[in-house]
């Protein structure tokens, strides 16, 4: 007989969206939470991929546990999956592979930011599939400080040294979600964002610097928002201030 805890580590289910079906790992509560909502909590983002080609590159930044990646790769596209968090690089991976899509999925276990170097991962969860991180700094997604609960040193790297170093190709898409920081990310991808499409950032309003910070660096490459959307579950609570803004050329 197996221990309980593998069983629980191999548990899986089903997700049917638009004509697409995926296999998810979920180990735990908050990925459970993440395949219930699959449809419901960001449907602004499924509606976003489905309008890529086929074949089109997109890169995935704060993968999470890679829900999106996968439904993109689902639907043909070559998605690259940055994802920082160890407590969230096995369910990605395994999501990945229970769906068969390790052709299409390149996982980038490294922290994005402004500068290409170390610097501290801070966390507000350990949970499989938890979010709220801040890398190299210590504010959270609306600005304010993090309740930190676990940190490690972990390396970093820019969206230009991406490209550059590791060789990767320059994406037409990018979907920026890393709690805080999209600004500093934005900052260091000034020659990839020369060439991007389309970009799906989430934004918190209230937190000005990040907000006119990612306006900037995204105008200055020649994008304009053009949908700023959320959906109905976060009209009320902490994050009714968040929306995906979605930047096109």
């Amino acid at each position: 007989m197996e221990p309980a805890a593998q069983i629980t580590r191999e548990r899986t289910v089903q997700v049917d969206h638009d004509g697409a079906s995926l296999t998810l790992s979920t180990p735990g509560g908050y990925t459970m939470f993440r395949a219930k909502t699959f449809s419901s909590k960001e449907p602004e983002t499924l509606e976003w991929i489905d309008g890529m080609r086929e074949g089109s590159i997109l890169w995935d930044i704060g993968a999470n546990v890679g829900l999106y990646s996968c439904y993109a790769a689902s639907r043909g596209c070559n998605v690259v999956a940055v994802e920082p968090s160890v407590f969230n690089l096995e369910v990605l991976a395994r999501n990945v592979h229970l769906n068969e899509l390790s052709r299409l999925v390149t996982v980038v276990p490294l922290a994005l930011s402004d500068e290409t170097g170390p610097a501290t991962l801070n966390m507000s969860s350990t949970e499989l599939g938890g979010a709220l991180s801040s890398f190299g700094v210590e504010y959270g997604f609306d600005g304010t400080p993090l309740d930190v609960s676990f940190r490690y040193r972990i390396a970093g790297v820019t969206m230009d040294d991406l490209v550059s170093s590791l060789g990767l190709d320059p994406p037409d898409h990018v979907k920026l979600d890393v709690d805080g920081i999209e600004h500093l990310v934005l900052k260091g991808g000034h020659s990839t964002l020369a060439s991007v499409q389309s970009v799906l950032v989430e934004v918190d309003e209230r937190f000005e610097e990040q907000c006119e910070g990612t306006a900037s660096c995204l105008s200055e490459a020649g994008l304009s928002m053009v949908a700023r959307r959320h959906a109905e579950m976060f009209d009320d609570g902490p994050y009714s201030r968040c929306f995906n803004q979605i930047w096109t050329r």
